[in-house]
C-alpha cells in the first residue's frame, strides 16, 4: 500500500476510532475515578491505561477474527452485536452522566480505564470492520494514535476542565455520544447488508 492509498484509509480509520475511543467522553470518568488519588499515583494511572488499551486493542486486531471463527461467528454477526451494544452505550451516556462507585484501586488505570472504557466493545468491533475496509496497517496506526491521544487528554485533564468548564466538557461528551450512536447504526446497517450478501 503506497502513501497516497494509506493516508485516506488512515484518516477514515482515525476519525471513526476517535469517536469510538471517546476520550473526551471518558474524561469526566477519569477525573471522578482518580480524584481520591495523590498526584503521583494519578499520573501513574495514565501509562497503565495506555499500555492496557494498546495490548487489548492490538491483540484483538490481529487475533479477533480467528477468535470469532473459532466460536463459529462471522464478522457481520460481531458488527451487528457490537453496533447494538455501542448504540445502547451511546444512548445511555447521552441521557445519564457517567458515575462511579467512589472506590479507587491501584489498577484503575488498567481496569476500568484502559479496558473497557478506552478500548471496549465499540473499539474492538470497529477495528475489525476497519481492518477489512481500510487495511490492518492503517487501522493499527489509527488505533495507536487514538490511544496515545487519550493519554495526552487525560494528562491535560485539569487544563481541559478549566478551559471548557464542567458544562463544556458535558456538551462535548454529548456530541461525541450522538456521533457514536450514528456510527453504531452504520455498523448494524453494514452488518445486515453483509449477511444478506453472504446469503445468511
Amino acid at each position: 500500500m503506497d502513501l497516497m492509498e494509506f493516508l485516506p484509509n488512515f484518516a477514515k480509520a482515525f476519525v471513526q476510532l476517535f469517536f469510538a475511543v471517546d476520550a473526551l467522553g471518558v474524561l469526566p470518568m477519569f477525573v471522578s475515578l482518580t480524584e481520591g488519588l495523590p498526584a503521583p499515583a494519578r499520573r501513574k494511572t495514565i501509562p497503565q491505561m495506555v499500555l492496557t488499551a494498546l495490548i487489548v486493542g492490538v491483540a484483538f486486531l490481529f487475533f479477533g477474527q480467528e477468535l470469532l471463527e473459532w466460536v463459529g461467528l462471522i464478522l457481520p454477526d460481531f458488527m451487528i452485536a457490537g453496533g447494538v451494544l455501542l448504540f445502547l452505550i451511546a444512548v445511555g451516556d447521552m441521557f445519564s452522566g457517567r458515575t462511579t462507585t467512589g472506590r479507587v484501586g491501584a489498577s484503575v488505570g488498567a481496569v476500568p480505564l484502559g479496558t473497557p472504557l478506552i478500548v471496549g466493545p465499540a473499539v474492538l468491533t470497529m477495528e475489525l470492520l476497519l481492518a477489512q475496509t481500510c487495511g490492518s496497517a492503517a487501522t493499527l496506526s489509527a488505533l495507536v494514535l487514538n490511544v496515545l491521544l487519550a493519554g495526552v487528554f487525560f494528562r491535560l485533564c485539569d487544563r481541559f476542565t478549566r478551559l471548557l468548564g464542567k458544562t463544556g466538557v458535558t456538551v462535548v461528551s454529548k456530541i461525541a455520544c450522538l456521533i457514536l450512536a450514528s456510527i453504531a447504526v452504520m455498523m448494524v446497517r453494514k452488518g445486515i447488508y453483509l449477511i444478506v450478501g453472504f446469503g445468511g
